[in-house]
């Protein structure tokens, strides 16, 4: 498991290891990047931006505050907003507090967020009033005992934010009626929190900065542990393979722009666009709904992006926007897809419209995420999921945690300074999650080539079995989304009585007149007969994630 032979195929500048002891906790990145670019814009929303000294004086109000409400260090801190300022200045409070992320999906109902409440004992949430009526939901006795309620007005001043706040309170009627006694407004927390001092602390490497619930789609949400030193390792890391693509075309002379669609406390936009982008001394462009495209496509005029994150089906979307046009795309330096594989009709046609490939990449919440990602210098669509990142070391094994050679496909296992130590407080499940040799069992079904490169074939649970043989989703819906006519497809396996599973096909189409015996016609050139969907089901939508993800599970079960 020790030979490395994605090394030979790294570009030009990217160093084999990096050093996480040179940023020893993301307090001390915050505290770095706060005096380093104090004049620079750190983000903007709704067309205001807010500096780094700012960012800097409001955090630390709000993490005195906090000090003072009895919190003490290692408390667990939900927050639960999505896009908005509040978001990146309660983080940066949390964690100069001494305190835990404990990142929530603001669309999660009662029950959910109860379930994460309740699991990562939290004691104190920040919350935006738009899902307060959520929080009321949830069983008196597992709601935080301190609670702070933000309003999508809150940092844009007094005039802009009351007309913000109207508009979403009574135009859009988007916050619904609720009662949280004791809760206090997000705004008079940072003025109490003005006339305290904050007690700064270093934390240790190894302390809890963040945990991050996996998805729950396969069972219980569990909270994977991160720890300082797993998400400085993979800032590092990210700064380090997005190098060649500056060099390449040219950096500008001030702070890249990074576009913020995915939602941050998602740990892939967590890491990749806000702790990244704060270390480079950036600005992210912050956009709260990413599907209401006319106003992503708004966001996105208002000043050059030079780094777009997002997933395949948020590209898709843009692409055929009728004002995807109305966006300068030439400042465009580096496209990262990931979250869910990027299909090949797609990345062509993102290069084709603004010039940038999509660099595939791979992570998982328990690897803060970034693990396996293509060359971000290549002008092409490589099929695979890329080369292991620096100091990150993969395997492909078998059930028994025995590595298989190249070309063998197996479970793809990571092991590196990213990598989450356990689930929180649930041994039994961290051991399941590890070889004896500690990588960590990622659940992917993968193939590592001779140089290095690693293809995803699909998830374990997401695998059909027809007749014996082995169907993966994924090679299904890249050849139906070739189809000129498919906008979208999902591929999942149904009982089937003569073969044990069939294939059945969503699809969501471009061209209204495609027939499902025109489809299956296409299909059955480009497929081996045990591949080809028996039925196919069209649908005006299917069912995603708030990241962006197809749930096939939903599917199977529709």
């Amino acid at each position: 498991m020790n030979d490395r032979p994605w090394l030979a195929s790294y570009p030009a500048g990217v160093p084999a290891e990096i050093d996480p002891g040179s940023c020893p906790s993301l307090v001390h990145l915050l505290r770095r990047s706060f005096a380093q670019f104090a004049q620079r814009p750190a983000f903007s929303f709704m067309g205001r931006t807010t500096s780094y000294a700012r960012w800097d004086a409001d955090s630390a109000a709000l993490a005195a505050w906090l000090q003072q409400r009895g919190l003490k260090r290692g408390d667990r801190v939900a927050v639960m907003m999505p896009n908005v300022p509040q978001y990146p200045i309660a983080v940066a409070a949390i964690l100069r507090a001494g305190l835990t992320v404990v990142n929530v999906n603001p669309l999660y109902t009662a029950r959910e967020l109860e379930h994460q409440l309740r699991d990562s004992g939290a004691s104190a949430i920040v919350i935006l009033e738009n899902f307060a009526h959520t929080l009321q939901q949830v069983d008196a006795a597992q709601r935080p005992r301190v609670t702070v309620v933000a309003s999508m007005g809150d940092m844009l001043g007094i005039a802009l934010g009351a007309v913000v706040n109207f508009v979403v309170r009574h135009r859009k009627r988007l916050v619904p009626r609720f009662d949280l006694p004791g809760a206090v407004r997000f705004g008079a927390a940072l003025s109490a929190g003005r006339r305290l001092r904050l007690h700064e602390t270093d934390p240790d490497p190894e302390d809890v900065a963040v945990l991050q619930y996996t998805g729950g789609t396969t069972g219980v949400s569990k909270g994977a542990v991160l720890s300082h030193r797993n998400l400085v390792a993979n800032v590092l890391q990210s700064e380090a393979w997005n190098r060649p693509a500056l060099h390449k075309k040219g950096a500008p002379q001030g702070a890249l722009n990074t576009a913020c669609a995915l939602p941050l406390y998602h740990i892939f936009a967590f890491t990749v666009v806000m702790l990244l982008s704060t270390y480079q001394g950036g600005m992210m462009v912050l956009i709260p709904n990413p599907r209401d495209l006319p106003a992503v496509l708004k966001d996105l005029q208002r000043q050059p992006v030079h780094s777009f994150p997002a997933v395949n089906t948020l590209f898709n979307a843009l692409l055929h926007h009728a004002d995807f046009g109305s966006v300068d795309w030439s400042h465009l330096l580096i496209s990262l897809g990931g979250g869910m594989a990027v299909q090949e009709a797609v990345a062509r046609q993102w290069l084709d419209k603004t010039g940038c490939p999509i660099c595939e990449g791979y992570g998982l919440s328990e690897t803060s995420p970034s693990a396996i990602c293509n060359p971000t210098d290549t002008d092409h669509f490589s099929g695979t999921i890329g080369l292991p990142i620096p100091s990150t070391e993969v395997a492909i094994v078998d059930d028994d945690g025995h590595a298989l050679p190249p070309g063998q496909a197996g479970e793809v296992a990571l092991r590196g300074p990213q990598v989450m130590r356990g689930y929180w407080q649930r041994p039994e499940d961290s051991a399941r999650a590890f070889t004896a040799d500690g990588f960590f069992r990622t659940g992917d079904i993968g193939v590592l080539d001779a140089q290095g490169y690693v293809k995803i074939v699909d998830r374990k649970k997401d695998m059909i079995l027809v007749s014996g043989f082995n169907v993966y989703p994924n090679e299904i819906e890249d050849v139906a989304v070739s189809h000129p006519g498919v906008l979208e497809a999902a591929a999942v396996g149904v009982p089937d009585a003569n073969s044990g599973e069939a294939v059945r096909l969503f699809v969501v189409r471009r061209d209204p007149q495609l027939t499902e015996e025109v489809l299956k016609a296409y299909l059955a050139e480009r497929l081996t007969g045990y591949k080809r969907p028996k039925s196919i089901v069209f649908r005006d939508e299917l069912p995603k994630t708030p990241v962006g993800k197809i749930l096939r599970r939903s599917l199977r079960d529709a």
